[in-house]
């Protein structure tokens, strides 16, 4: 997203253009799947004086505002990545922590069935599946 973009959105919501909003959103960009602490190392790294709460402050916006979006990989803190990225199921080894995507039409059936026979709506940007990946599993 765009600066530019990032400010008229903002304007449009009574809210100002912060540093600190455009740097916690381009690490969400550039990390792909971040924790807060991830986020604020990130950022720490371009802005010394930014703190942790303001880091959580900030994602909670620009999550209310469709910028970000949030799910739970583990018990610990949520994990962000970029709104414009493309729904996806989390591939999360328990191994070695990486997390990968898998395209959601893969558990398609699942959720379709899931609605029809309980009328539950699955939020596939909110799975994660959680296992060993390959190169672990070797």
């Amino acid at each position: 997203m765009s600066e530019t973009h990032l400010a008229e959105l903002l304007r449009s919501r009574g809210l100002r253009l912060t540093a600190q909003r455009q740097l916690v959103l381009r690490a969400v960009h550039e990390l792909g799947h971040a924790t807060p602490e991830q986020v604020h190392t990130a950022v720490r790294g371009m802005a010394a004086g930014v703190n942790i709460t303001t880091i959580y402050r900030t994602l909670e916006l620009l999550e209310r505002l469709g910028l970000v979006r949030h799910t739970h990989l583990s018990h610990g803190a949520p994990t962000y990545h970029a709104a414009d990225d493309d729904q996806h199921v989390h591939l999360v080894c328990r191994s070695c922590g990486t997390v990968d995507d898998m395209d959601p039409e893969l558990l398609r059936p699942v959720a379709d069935r899931l609605l029809a026979e309980r009328g539950f709506q699955v939020d596939i940007g909110h799975v994660a599946l959680f296992g060993v990946c390959g190169n672990c599993g070797e």
